[in-house]
Order: structure tokens, then sequence, then C-alpha cells
């Protein structure tokens, strides 16, 4: 089978490797696309710090399953799935707690161990989840829309909540369509215009272009001086955490989604005299893919207007290059796998 693998930092080549080895209580795959995410880019460029070389990237992916042992969960040969691509160790004291998403072992999918860049993946049957009449395309979504949604679900958003989310590329995004499932009151805080424009289109209340105007300013008018009962970091940069922070109502909640690579200083006094409720927010479980599935196929939530763009597995090496260099005109692209 043909497989992307990125052997050394900016490098990809299409390689042939031997079809996957399928084991007790899993099933084989036919993969069908596979979108690029933010790790995947980082794994590209050498800025992750969990990958090793040469590795196989991809986590968000689409699938037709092409052999499956007997399962209760109705699933047969020819079904169009899509998976949880983040592997427990299910004995560490996180996962016998339950909480499988931030197993002290986690290995995800094209980051710890390879991924989804190829022709056929081999699956454990427990880690696949029905498309439900979803198109592929929509199904290699599923993944970073979770990620999202797990995120939202951590704060309880109330429908009478004020909600800012800092950040407009694909994890904002789809936090801001999760948390319009829950409330009204929701602005979009972004450097980019077009970012801020596809914001509008998924039903942001309001915007704000924080290099043209001051956010602390915006908050005061829009939330009448209360500031907002839910702020969601979705960029990673101790800048808009700070930003959270300063525009976070008193006992409100922080989402933190965005994955930080340089230190924040602050006077953490602050924290006690909001008496703030941060809440990290990583990967997620299994009732947020079949949710969300429910979602996207009740006709809730369009998520296709994310894709920028399509690209074929032979010119995998422009897509990742394309985002490496991305002005913020592109959201998600997928690759093609199979037909």
């Amino acid at each position: 089978m043909k497989a992307i693998v990125i052997p050394n930092p900016n490098e990809i080549e299409i390689r042939e490797l031997p079809m996957p080895q399928v084991k007790d209580g899993e099933a084989l795959l036919k993969i069908k696309y596979v979108g690029i995410c933010g790790a995947d880019v980082a794994s590209f460029t050498g800025n992750q710090p969990f990958t090793t070389y040469p590795r196989i990237p991809g986590h968000e992916f689409s699938a037709e399953i092409i052999s499956i042992p007997e399962n209760d969960k109705g699933l047969k040969v020819g079904d169009i799935v899509t998976c949880n691509p983040y592997f427990n160790c299910g004995e560490c004291y996180s996962c016998e707690r339950g909480y499988v998403n931030c197993c002290t072992d986690n290995q995800t999918m094209g980051v710890q161990r390879d991924g989804a860049f190829c022709e056929y993946i081999s699956m454990p049957v427990d880690r696949i989840y029905h498309g439900r009449g979803l198109s592929a395309k929509e199904l290699a979504l599923i993944e970073p829309f979770s990620i999202s949604q797990h995120a939202i679900s951590r704060a309880q958003i109330k429908d009478t909540d004020s909600v800012l989310v800092i950040g407009a590329g694909p994890i904002g995004l789809f936090a801001l369509i999760a948390a319009k499932q829950h409330c009204k009151k929701i602005v979009v805080a972004d450097i980019l215009d077009n970012r801020l424009e596809l914001a509008l289109a998924y039903g942001a209340d309001a915007v704000v272009n924080t290099k043209k105007q001051s956010l602390e300013e915006f908050t005061k008018k829009f939330t009448g001086g209360n500031s907002f009962d839910v702020c969601i970091e979705a960029c990673g940069a101790p800048e808009t955490f700070l930003g959270c922070i300063e525009n976070a109502a008193f006992a409100a909640n922080i989402i933190l989604i965005g994955n930080g690579k340089r230190e924040t200083s602050f006077v953490h006094s602050i924290i006690l005299k909001k008496e703030l409720n941060i809440h990290g927010s990583r990967n997620a479980l299994k009732n947020d893919f079949i949710n969300n599935i429910e979602l996207v196929s009740s006709g809730k939530a369009d998520v296709m207007k994310m894709v920028s763009g399509i690209y074929d597995m032979a010119d995998a090496l422009d897509a990742f290059k394309a985002l490496s260099n991305n002005d913020g005109t592109l959201a998600k692209l997928l690759i093609k796998i199979g037909d």
C-alpha cells in the first residue's frame, strides 16, 4: 500500500509499505479522506516535541470497512466510518478513573504512533464509529470537531451565558459551533479579518479584530461591563490566555484548548480575586464523537464550510507547505486517499 511519510522535518515521501497486520478484535479499514491537523503541520516543520521520525501523520479521517469481526455495534463491511485516534494504556490512574482522553501514556495516531495518511489501517472495533449516512469528507472533520466539543463540555455552558472565543482557526471555529448549541451570545476574536468573516458565517453574534480594536473596550460595551461568563482560548499564546483572564467575569469559566509553546507570566492573584475556574482540555471522548456525528447528520452543523481545499495524495507536500505558510486564508485541508 502507499503511505505519506514524514522521514525528516520539512520532507514528505510517498512510500510503498506492507499492508497492516490485523489482530484479533480489529477491522481492516480503507482510508477515504484525512484532514491535516495543526499537530501534523508541527510534525512536518519539526516543532512537535512528541513526534519521532520517520512518521506517518494523520488522525482526522474517514474510512470504509473492508473486513471486521462479528460485533455488537452493528458495524459491517462497506460501512463508512470514523475513529477515535487516541490510544490509552488502560492501566494508569487516569484510565482507571475513566479519563481515557488524558491517559498518562497517551499515544495519538500521527504523533506518538503512525497515523492514517496511508491507504489501509487496522483499528480496534471499539474505536470505530458508524458514519450514520455522513459523507466521507464530513466524517474526516468529526475528530477536530470533537476536540472542541469536549472542551465546551468542560464549562457546562448555560443558555444565558455570554461566551468569548479567542482564536478563529479550525478549533476555535468548531468551539463556536459547539457553543452555539448551548447559548446565543458568542463573540469571536482574532487578528485576521478573513477568519472573522468565517466566524460570522458560522453564527458568531459579533467579532472583534484585536489588532484594530481593544478587546477590553469591546468587552465592556458588549457585556454592559459584566465581562464574559465563558472564555475559550484556542490559540495557545500567552497573550490570548491573558486576554481570557482579563475579559472573564468574576466566577467565570476559562477553557484552554490551544497548545502553548511559550511561558506565560502573570500575577496569579487575579485568579483568586475573580474566583476563576480554569479548565484544561485534551483530546475527546467516545460521546463527543457520537454526539457530533448526530449533530452534523441532523443538519445543525455544516462542517464542510471549514474545508478550504482538497488535495490528492500525490500532492501532499503542497498541502503541508500551504498550511505551514498559512496567512489565515486556509482553514481545513483534506487529502483524498481512496475512492
